[in-house]
């Protein structure tokens, strides 16, 4: 489709930037490169829309359900005048993509284009109606709301009789947008009572007061609303599921939205409103999510129980109203982005052969299997078991007739039909005849012919089974490579129910088969003779040095293949080596700093963490800017410490401390404090000559910042 509109783009408008052919060689590779479509965007914003048209088709082909790319093709059109175009595109998009701002796109289209009609109030009357059933949910509809209530205030009035009827009606917008969760409710709300106010004060305080209640309700609902939602990528295209961080996030914040919504946050008791507003989160998460076929189905879930929950209460038109739309889900998605999905077909026909509409069910299903590009084989085997299911197996047979002469499906559908046979109709000539017709077909399946006898022994046929082995492996028509499965399960066989004569020649056939796979390595024919299930008779270190692996394919242990983890003992010495991996607990991590004084940290302006104790120590302290002083000298605090005389013994010092008795030693402390005077008693205050004297010969030393005594002497001089 990109070649073709290349091409076609190329002829049209010579010539062509490299960034646009860059983006379409991407789009070719990713149809859903949203970052080369954005490319195309801007270059088509740049044209005129005759030349454009082509790239916005080709764009809301490949993302059906983007609102904001259905707004930019649309608000061309309008750029243009092309209003017919305008108005089959909003028929084309409207319904099934509920973006606000599409909306609101629509509702400002209708405005400026039908003012000069003579219908234009009842046209935009209608026009406001349709978009608040639509989207009057959304947390974000306050600005349709408002238009609308404007609308309704300045339509013309005349006489007594046209005035109430527009008071009612604005009462009305009013009355419903007040209880209904979104942002800016209290604005609603108070132009809401200025409103009634206006009209008769006396009737205004009894009618604010009843729908105050459900107005508080909705608030509370609106906060938690803006919460829930908070973080929600709206315009985000919907793709496949890539499994990026962001998308996993995306995911999940819609999930929590509509588990939300689930929840009854309004706490009322008609399922109705519960039901449609969870219907409407599903339908905002389809518009990015719609790829994910679990939201579908969910969706789809969900309505099917509400129905069932409404028709159980006595409510069957409700309930019938449901199921209509449940079906209708399953119908848009097999039908717009997911046509190709089994599991969608499968769960919508299970909904119908619920509902005993089986007609429906077969046209399903042929739906399916009518598709050219897929593989009809599991559809050809649940369309097989819905037949005889509600039919019978008579027409289940019939599927199975239409099913062998489908070049597309596999061997599969031979096995199901056999099985059916056996379990339903209790028949198992039929069955065995079934697997022979197969086994033509698919003499060279392995997969296949293991299926065939564990049929047979299942049957405890012993004498088939092994006529079975012999033709398979003496036939010629199973690669070699393939008949490693066949002969472990001959072996299996032999040491289940054969003598040990038996056990031997199988092994003989084995080894002469596989010289070189068992060369020097006779030890893995020994083990496959003993072990059992998952019991092994040597440890897994030994089975290793054995040259002893697992064959991935069919689960059992011969050689040639690896051993996946899930078969070891996890107990077991013996591990594989890991790789390599940095030392994450030696990395310093990196904390930039705007002004880092040199050396704090091997790479410029980062800084060293706090250790851990420390850091949540200083979380519990007081930030430093509480503290004002006395701040100490720490360098002559150092000096002191390092000058003090500790004594040897300090055992004595310790027994003085612990009876109460003097321990202060003049001899610890040689250097006396600046401070340790003030403290002494019976000393004369020094005259003011000798404070000069003593301040001379000291350092300048500045005043504390605060100092009381000072800022006092200043208050009386003052």
């Amino acid at each position: 489709m990109s070649g073709a509109g290349d091409g076609g783009m190329g002829k049209e408008q010579g010539y062509i930037p490299d960034r646009v052919k860059k983006a379409e060689k991407r789009i070719e590779v990713n149809a859903f490169d949203v970052d080369a479509w954005s490319v195309l965007i801007r270059e088509a914003q740049n044209q005129n829309i005759d030349k454009a048209r082509n790239t916005y088709e080709r764009l809301v082909g490949q993302f059906q359900t983007a609102g904001r790319y259905w707004k930019i093709y649309i608000e061309a059109e309008m750029k243009a005048r092309n209003y017919e175009r305008v108005e089959k595109l909003f028929q084309r998009c409207l319904m099934k993509v509920l973006n606000i701002d599409l909306w609101k796109c629509y509702l400002n289209y209708v405005r400026e284009t039908k003012g000069s009609l003579p219908s234009y109030r009842e046209k935009m009357a209608q026009a406001y109606d349709f978009a608040l059933d639509k989207m009057g949910m959304d947390i974000m509809s306050y600005q349709i709301w408002s238009d609308y209530i404007s609308f309704l205030k300045g339509v013309e009035a005349v006489g007594s009789y046209a005035e109430n009827q527009r008071i009612t009606a604005v009462r009305r917008v009013y009355q419903r947008g007040c209880v209904n969760p979104m942002v800016n409710i209290e604005q609603l709300w108070r132009e809401y009572n200025q409103y009634e106010t206006g009209i008769n004060p006396i009737i205004a305080k009894k009618m604010i007061e009843d729908r105050s209640r459900d107005y508080m309700n909705a608030r509370r609902v609106a906060k938690e609303y803006e919460a829930v939602t908070r973080g929600l990528n709206r315009n985000m295209p919907s793709i496949p599921p890539t499994g990026t961080p962001d998308e996993v996030k995306q995911v999940d914040l819609w999930k929590k939205y509509i588990s939300w919504e689930k929840g009854n946050p309004l706490r009322t008791e008609d399922h109705a409103v519960i039901a449609k507003r969870v219907i409407f989160a599903y339908e905002q998460c389809m518009l990015c999510l719609g790829h994910r076929p679990d939201i579908w189905y969910e969706a789809a879930k969900y309505l099917e129980e509400s129905s069932k929950l409404l028709s159980e209460k006595g409510d069957l038109n409700a309930g019938k109203m449901f199921s209509d739309e449940a079906a209708a889900m399953y119908e848009r998605a097999i039908s717009t982005l997911l046509k190709k999905n089994m599991m969608l077909y499968f769960s919508y026909a299970d909904f119908e052969e619920n509902r005993m509409k089986h007609q429906k069910v077969h046209s399903i299903y042929n739906k399916l299997l009518g598709m050219d590009d897929i593989d009809p084989t599991l559809g050809y085997i649940q369309y097989m078991k819905f037949a005889r299911r509600a039919e019978g197996i008579k027409s289940a047979r019939s599927i199975f007739k239409r099913a062998r002469e489908d070049d597309r499906s596999k061997y599969h559908v031979y096995v199901s039909a056999a099985l059916m046979e056996y379990f339903c109709s209790k028949d198992k000539n039929i069955a065995c005849k079934i697997f022979e017709l197969g086994l033509k077909k698919y003499s060279d399946s392995a997969d296949y012919i293991l299926q065939y006898l564990d049929f047979l022994s299942h049957l405890n046929e012993d004498n088939n089974t092994r006529v079975l082995f012999e033709r398979v492996l003496t036939s010629g028509a199973l690669p070699v490579d393939k008949q490693g499965e066949i002969f472990a399960k001959f072996l299996e066989f032999e040491c289940s129910i054969g003598d040990l004569s038996s056990v031997l020649k199988v092994e003989k056939r084995r080894r002469d088969i596989f010289k070189e796979e068992f060369e020097d390595r006779e030890t893995c024919l020994l083990v496959d003779r003993y072990k059992y299930l998952d019991l092994f008779p040597l440890s897994t270190s030994e089975l290793k040095a054995v040259g002893f692996k697992l064959r991935p394919t069919s689960g059992d242990m011969v050689s040639g293949s690896e051993m996946p983890a899930a078969a070891l003992p996890e107990n077991d010495e013996f591990k594989k080596p890991e790789y390599p991996k940095p030392a994450t607990d030696q990395m310093l991590p990196f904390k930039p700093r705007a002004l880092a004084p040199p050396g704090m940290h091997p790479v410029p302006g980062g800084v060293f963490p706090m250790p851990l104790p420390a850091a949540s120590l200083l979380n519990l302290m007081p930030p430093p800017t509480c503290f004002h002083g006395p701040f100490v000298n720490i360098d002559d605090l150092v000096k002191t410490f390092e000058t003090c005389a500790l004594p040897e013994d300090s055992s004595q010092l310790v027994d003085k401390m612990c009876n109460g008795e003097e321990t202060s030693n003049p001899k610890l402390f040689p250097i006396p404090l600046n401070n340790s005077d003030s403290g002494k008693k019976g000393q004369k205050r020094p005259a003011e000559n000798e404070i000069k004297e003593e301040s001379d010969d000291e350092d300048n030393v500045a005043p504390p910042a605060h100092d009381i005594y000072r800022s006092r002497q200043q208050k009386r001089v003052r």
